[in-house]
């Protein structure tokens, strides 16, 4: 299915009155509307493609149908939400998951939709058909130097595979760990890894980047080799320049203050990039922001803040990709969803007076402090957020057009009812 320009148009002015209005008010109550309407405009959010099916738990997965059957149809999808949001230029592979078959085909494909490719995932958490060597015990950090080299192998793999398609970062995130006390000695696992991941990082091209994600906990129920930002720091700054920290949102500890990890590893000049989800108990599978909308504000504010500082790009030079699972909700509206809580966080993030903070902290006028970050976080953005989207050709409200065209049902016409994409 396409979503054509005509559509687009007939939708937004049906509601540009509304739009209209609502505008006006928030450019009377924000003094930078125009240059954060800018801001918003470049800024692009990856999906990946794993996401764009049925997620599940250990208990069961429940299709909703349509979903994409193959790696063409995976981009199609990312092609119709980028069509409604203009703020999902690009697509994270997961390698095995989704191997082209023809490159230049999928890259011309992709071109169509206007997409480009983000960072290529490799996969060591799971065994494949015909592995030699199985990951049960862990991949990079394996006693078996066997299935270290195997894991090595299939990250080097990867790689190739990004660069073909025109890709410039790997991203690593190990399920290596242990279960139980005694079950494998800390430092030699830390090492291993360390010599693993120094081999991986040789083969990278100058231009790319490695990203090692980290995750306090899961699937392991004793330790993990790569468990918190320090650690993956550790490794990173050993590794060298190309190598950096990803933050997954959902891979901390119960009240970790991410807002102050973010703002340190930007210091240090290795924060690489973000997934981008919500949690409540377990992992970190839900709608970015459906849960704690006001923390995923001040992890921005942070990243603004230290970004102006380093003097870089907000659109470029970090990885910004969303990484969910979507259990009950249809895929495609979940991440219209997740998208518009991140470029609203966004926004509000560019609205706080920094000039007024900084006077404020100097002067310990933690009240004046306060309010000036909440009342940021209380303006309603949404409208911005929907200016520029007008104003880059897409939707003023993308979940409702979506649902106006009827997209899933048209995929599911299009694929069949029993369709099950690769991945989680």
């Amino acid at each position: 299915m396409i979503i054509g320009s005509n559509n687009i148009e007939s939708h937004n002015e049906q509601s540009l009155k509304k739009h209209q209005n609502k505008l006006v008010f928030t450019v009377s109550e924000i003094a930078e509307s125009e240059a954060i309407i800018k801001k918003l405009i470049d800024f692009q959010i990856a999906i990946p493609s794993w996401a764009l099916g049925t997620g599940g738990t250990r208990f069961g997965r429940f299709a909703g149908g349509g979903e994409p059957r193959s790696l063409e149809e995976k981009i199609e999808d990312v092609g119709l939400l980028h069509a409604l949001n203009n703020s999902s230029g690009a697509i994270s592979l997961h390698i095995p998951w989704d191997i082209p078959t023809d490159h230049n085909a999928i890259k011309t494909l992709a071109a169509q939709h206007n997409l480009k490719f983000d960072a290529v995932n490799s996969n060591t958490f799971q065994d494949q058909n015909n592995q030699e060597h199985t990951y049960k015990y862990g991949s990079l950090q394996n006693v078996n130097k066997a299935v270290r080299k195997q894991a090595v192998a299939h990250n080097i793999e990867v790689i190739q595979q990004g660069i073909a398609l025109g890709s410039e970062s790997l991203t690593v995130w190990l399920a290596d760990g242990s279960s139980f006390p005694g079950q494998l000695n800390f430092r030699k696992a830390y090492q291993n890894t360390l010599e693993s991941l120094e081999e991986i990082y040789a083969a990278l091209p100058s231009n790319w980047k490695l990203f090692l994600e980290y995750k306090c906990a899961e699937p392991n129920f004793y330790s993990t080799t790569v468990a918190d930002w320090g650690q993956s720091y550790s490794y990173v700054k050993k590794l060298g320049e190309k190598a950096q920290t990803l933050v997954d949102l959902g891979h901390h500890l119960p009240n970790a203050n991410i807002e102050q990890i973010v703002s340190l590893l930007l210091m240090e000049g290795k924060l690489g990039g973000f997934h981008f989800n919500d949690s409540k108990y377990g992992d970190d599978d839900l709608t970015a922001g459906a849960l704690k909308p006001y923390q995923l504000f001040l992890i921005f504010n942070e990243l603004v803040e230290g970004m102006d500082a380093r003097g870089m790009n907000h659109a470029k030079d970090l990885g910004w990709m969303i990484d969910a699972s979507h259990n009950i909700k249809d895929p495609l509206e979940d991440l219209l969803q997740s998208v518009e809580a991140i470029m609203i966080a966004y926004a509000q993030a560019l609205s706080v007076d920094r000039k007024a903070l900084a006077i404020a902290q100097e002067e310990n006028d933690v009240v004046r402090a306060q309010e000036i970050l909440q009342n940021a976080f209380r303006t309603d953005v949404r409208a911005l957020v929907a200016e520029a989207r007008l104003r880059s050709g897409a939707a003023l409200n993308p979940v409702e057009l979506y649902r106006g065209l009827d997209v899933r049902r048209n995929l599911i016409d299009e694929r069949g009812l029993k369709t099950m994409a690769t991945g989680l």
